[in-house]
């Protein structure tokens, strides 16, 4: 069994770093995730009791006085630490600029998603999951898609 300090990958792509203590996490370690976004935290055989989850962007998660994203303050974290871009230059995503969709795709936070074949791949098309029918109608309803617009204005 693992005991000690040590690094572990999971089949998911996260990874731990921390201490272990016969096969499990236990004392202080990390879970770093695929997404960039990382959860310290005090584990006791496996489970954490205390922690926090930083998201990749350094935004931190605190329960008790979260602030972002709350629908009084509708801001991207991005433009709470930069501020606003000039008028008429919107900014869609907290990246900026926002990733590309490929066509017929949306960009459901994790990665992109294909109605057509129901897959979340991550931002490096790497395969994430199959959506269930209530994550496909969510996406659908809620996430950005990938927009066919011609650039140009064509003249009759």
């Amino acid at each position: 069994r693992m005991e000690g300090y040590g690094y572990y990958a999971l089949p998911t792509g996260a990874e731990y770093r921390g201490e272990l203590w016969d096969g499990m996490f236990h004392g202080k370690g990390e879970l770093l995730l695929p997404t960039g976004g990382s959860y310290r935290a005090l584990w006791e055989r496996g489970v954490p009791t205390q922690g926090k989850y930083t998201f990749a962007d350094g935004l931190e998660y605190d329960e008790e006085k979260w602030r972002y994203c709350d629908g009084y303050d509708r801001r991207f974290y991005t433009e709470i630490c930069s501020g606003f871009k000039p008028p008429g230059i919107p900014q869609l995503t907290n990246l900026d600029p926002p990733k590309i969709i490929p066509e017929g795709c949306y960009d459901c936070g994790d990665g992109f998603y294909d109605p057509k074949t129901r897959v979340v791949v991550d931002y490096k098309r790497k395969f994430l999951r199959n959506a269930d029918d209530e994550e496909h109608e969510w996406i659908l309803r809620t996430c950005r898609k990938a927009w066919v617009i011609t650039a140009e204005h064509k003249p009759k």
